[in-house]
């Protein structure tokens, strides 16, 4: 405003609209640190008995997208989150493996195999600089030991192909999940491990017999299991179960390797993804800030243009009109950027699309078939305990007519 008898008033307001706008600009920057620093991995520090060890499965996460809405903006892409759940639980099932803390650790295409742990998770985020994960974990007593949100930004330097880092850009989340689930085991006595072991026995030879074995089993309204009995070392039933079970374990060992070479043919495009991913996500970000900076600054500039314009003197005018200008180039910055932003998101699309067919599964050689091990490796696995089913009718038949 151009106040009379006060000279220079014209170019006042003309440098504190200029200091508002710098000001604005200042305020809006901001400074995102990064750190190299990730939890290391608990590893037993002794020898194990070999009655406190236990078994774990660790299931394929769910991709979460039942939960998530398949959106560009967030970076979902359904084909990349199947393939990362498969790759989530290979991962954290090494990790599990080299804590030395556990029998076999297995990937399992299901919950239902009568494990004596079974680690559960779902994918919450993951754009390769953010990864979010839920993770449960329970026992086949039904006890849920705990769940958990484990989420970790990647380092600035994990996709550095001049310096790259050891292991997987998110190697943190799955260290904190094994040192929490080392830490339970080892709170846990003798004596419940070894019911644990039992109850995982009878578990499963119930699913066979339900006749002969629902007997040494109750269950308690909240799902808790309770040993009464057990059958004698030398039962014919239970022999024939155990034999049976340990034919379960050799195709599960078989899934193994699906899992192995399916994470090893996806390592590469899907580290490529990653890297790129995490670079289109801190590039997005800084356009959509200076977007919303520019158009935000452009129309505060183009508002005080118009009242100088209008406060009367030649100085306040000229100002005026500077600012409009200036907060007219500012917000078609803001639009040019929010353009330059869905430009990436298109790319990563693209990319998304790419990994499809470079992540499919492979095919698997068993003794007596060979069978595609796809989406439908649950379909698979349970085809496999019905064909354990005849399998132990057959012997069990032959067993009571001999006898």
């Amino acid at each position: 405003m151009h106040i009379p008898g006060l000279p220079g008033t014209e170019n006042t307001f003309g440098k504190g609209l200029l200091i508002t706008v710098l000001l604005m600009l200042g305020a809006c920057a901001t400074t995102e640190v990064r750190t190299t620093a990730f939890t290391p991995l608990t590893v037993e520090d002794s020898t194990i008995p070999e009655q406190r060890l236990l078994d774990v499965g660790v299931v394929q996460f769910d991709p979460g997208l039942e939960t998530t809405e398949v959106s560009e903006e967030e970076l979902v892409f359904p084909e990349l989150r199947q393939a990362e759940s498969r790759y989530i639980a290979v991962t954290l099932a090494e990790s599990l493996q080299e804590s030395q803390g556990w029998g076999p650790v297995r990937v399992i295409p299901s919950s239902r195999t009568n494990i004596d742990v079974t680690v559960q998770g779902r994918i919450l985020q993951s754009d390769g600089e953010t990864l979010t994960v839920e993770v449960t974990v329970s026992d086949s007593r039904g006890q849920r030991w705990f769940t958990k949100e484990y989420s970790e930004r990647a380092s600035q330097y994990a996709y550095d192909r001049k310096h790259p880092t050891k292991g997987d850009a998110f190697q943190g989340i799955y260290n904190r999940v094994a040192n929490d689930m080392l830490e339970y085991r080892q709170g846990l006595s003798d004596e419940y491990i070894a019911e644990l072991r039992a109850i995982s026995e009878m578990r499963f030879a119930r699913n066979f017999s339900p006749d002969a074995f629902s007997s040494y089993l109750t269950q308690s309204d909240d799902g808790i299991y309770q040993l009464k009995a057990l059958p004698a070392e030398n039962d014919p039933m239970l022999e024939r179960v155990r034999r049976i079970r340990e034919r379960d374990y050799l195709f599960v060992d078989t899934l193994q390797g699906y899992y192995g070479t399916f994470v090893k043919s996806m390592e590469t495009p899907y580290q490529q993804w990653r890297a790129l991913s995490f670079e289109e996500v801190q590039q997005m970000r800084e356009l959509k800030r200076k977007a919303r900076n520019h158009t935000i600054m452009g129309a505060a500039a183009i508002i005080g243009g118009i009242a100088a314009a209008g406060a009367g003197g030649g100085a306040a005018r000229q100002a005026g009109h500077v600012a409009v200008a200036g907060g007219g180039y500012l917000v078609k910055s803001g639009f040019d950027r929010r353009s330059e932003a869905k430009m990436h998101i298109e790319a990563l699309q693209e990319l998304g699309d790419s990994m499809q067919a470079e992540v499919e599964p492979q095919i698997v050689e068993l003794e007596d078939r060979t069978v595609t091990l796809s989406g439908t490796v649950e379909n698979q696995y349970r085809q496999w305990r019905e064909i354990l089913k005849e399998i132990y009718e057959a012997e069990t038949g032959a067993l009571e007519t001999s006898i």
